[in-house]
């Protein structure tokens, strides 16, 4: 491996590995990637490649604008928009895509994930938001890039802000998450895919179930996140 991507690969690599054992991924849906802004690239799972074949050095380096700069496997399906992503976003170091079941299940009825409960508001105050169906123009054209502008668009409509929404579901596809490093970007999507559980669990109980109060909302949130926080050592 080239030392200068080395640790990089690793990171990246390991990242991955933790998707499948978390149980986020079927089979090789999914990726996570890691970012250097530094040297303006990102590494990336090869495409295809199955959880248990995959080593270090098969992590494939691609720039922004998805020219592959290491590697000899055909990088993600999904890179265009991870290099969207970090184009756009600049405070972002890992971004994961996974085909979870719950997260799935949600963004296939087109719905935003209502914030029911504390778990939900101890990782964001807002819901969790649904981008709407891409449009068949962008369908018929880049579409992997163009999934990047649909999560924008979606934030930008939305008035939301991606370091304090770091995840997204896409309209019939799937659950995007995005953290400082590719493992906070793991950690994103396995919050994402319990509460949507939990959600769907709920409204499964009581179709009528209230959203969380504005007062729960704010103090779970800012007992993780807030200047005052004091969760954790």
């Amino acid at each position: 491996m080239s030392s200068l991507y080395k640790d990089l690969k690793q990171e990246c690599y390991e990242a991955n590995m933790q998707l499948n054992a978390l149980n986020l991924v079927v089979y090789t849906f999914g990726n996570v990637s890691a970012v250097d802004r530094k040297n303006g690239v990102f590494a990336i799972k090869p495409s295809g490649v199955p959880y248990e074949d995959l080593k270090p050095e098969d992590i494939v380096i691609v720039d922004f604008d998805n020219n592959v700069i290491e590697g000899n496997l055909r990088p993600s399906s999904d890179t265009k928009t991870h290099a969207y992503l970090y184009k756009n976003w600049p405070n972002i170091g890992g971004v994961a895509h996974t085909h979870a079941t719950y997260s799935v299940a949600w963004a296939q009825a087109q719905q935003d994930i209502p914030i029911f409960g504390t778990t939900h508001a101890d990782h964001l105050t807002a819901d969790i938001p649904c981008a709407p169906p891409m449009a068949d123009s962008l369908i018929e054209g880049n579409y992997e890039h163009n999934t990047g502008i649909q999560i924008l668009d979606c934030f930008k409509e939305k008035n939301l802000s991606y370091e304090e929404v770091e995840m997204i579901l896409i309209g019939n596809h799937g659950p995007f998450a995005w953290g400082k490093n590719a493992a906070k970007a793991v950690y994103n999507s396995k919050v994402l895919e319990v509460v949507a559980e939990m959600a769907y669990l709920t409204l499964q109980i009581n179709p009528n179930a209230p959203r969380l109060k504005d007062s729960l909302i704010k103090k779970h949130y800012n007992r993780k996140h807030g200047k005052d926080s004091y969760y954790g050592q």
